[in-house]
């Protein structure tokens, strides 16, 4: 492929990705962009240039805009279609500039089975998925990312923070600090795999559910209760089925 620009979000899949560039390129011929915004956290940006400077790769950050493009913001089920026909365009300016030959980003075999209209902007854009077009899946990048002595190897999975609210319902900046604030608590609680999804003023907590037990504790359950309110929420619920990928798009296959 000669030169690339990589689609970096700091992820086990993106990190594998850019890891493999890395060896495989010159360094003139590799870049890793970050888009940032409300919907990216903090932790995540600056995870994602840890990462990049530990494998010693030119990293750049761009304002992805997603928040300026209406159809973005009313949730619609095709939502993620705006977002990366955006992000991406933006992505192949920066690679045109700079000279670069593709653009990639690390969508995997795995990624083809769910309900992903940011791929159909992929696809428009000739953006390239060099993990799908192996054949990897997500836990065989997992195996080969901690041969490869890469720290995202066993990190959870992450999905930007739009995702966390129902199709159809309004995407606000404010949500999305709620959405975050309310995530980060229940990290630093010590759980490992966290989704709160939006439902209005109801925060419903998901969390791999060999943790619930620990969730329901008086104590842990009172303070999580107690933190989110103060956060904004009005009631505060956990999904006894636990944490699952995607969960919000369930409503799309029973409908």
């Amino acid at each position: 492929m000669k030169s690339l620009l990589v689609a970096f979000s700091g992820g086990v899949d993106s990190t594998f990705l850019l890891a493999v560039a890395r060896d495989a390129l010159p360094k003139n011929a590799l870049l890793a962009v970050t888009g940032t915004s409300p919907a990216f956290p903090e932790r995540e940006v600056a995870e994602a240039r840890r990462l990049a400077a530990r494998l010693d790769v030119e990293h750049l950050l761009v304002h992805s805009g997603e928040m300026d493009i209406p159809e973005f913001r009313s949730n619609p089920v095709d939502r993620c279609y705006f977002c990366k026909g955006g992000l991406f365009s933006q992505f192949k300016r920066i690679a045109e500039s700079r000279k670069l030959h593709w653009v990639v980003e690390g969508s995997t075999v795995d990624d083809m089975s769910d309900h992903r209209p940011g791929r159909r902007a992929i696809k428009e854009l000739n953006i390239r998925s060099p993990l799908e077009e192996a054949g990897l899946r997500k836990e065989e990048i997992r195996f080969l990312s901690q041969r490869l002595d890469l720290p995202t190897w066993n990190k959870p999975s992450f999905a930007c923070l739009a995702s966390r609210f129902p199709y159809g319902e309004a995407i606000s900046e404010e949500g999305l600090r709620m959405v975050d604030r309310a995530e980060q608590l229940l990290l630093d609680y010590g759980f490992s795999q966290v989704r709160v999804r939006f439902h209005g003023r109801m925060a419903r907590i998901e969390i791999p559910k060999n943790e619930i037990d620990r969730f329901l504790e008086p104590l842990m359950r009172d303070r999580v209760n107690q933190k989110l309110k103060q956060i904004g929420f009005v009631y505060v619920a956990l999904d006894l089925e636990g944490y699952r990928s995607g969960s919000m798009n369930e409503t799309l296959t029973k409908s």
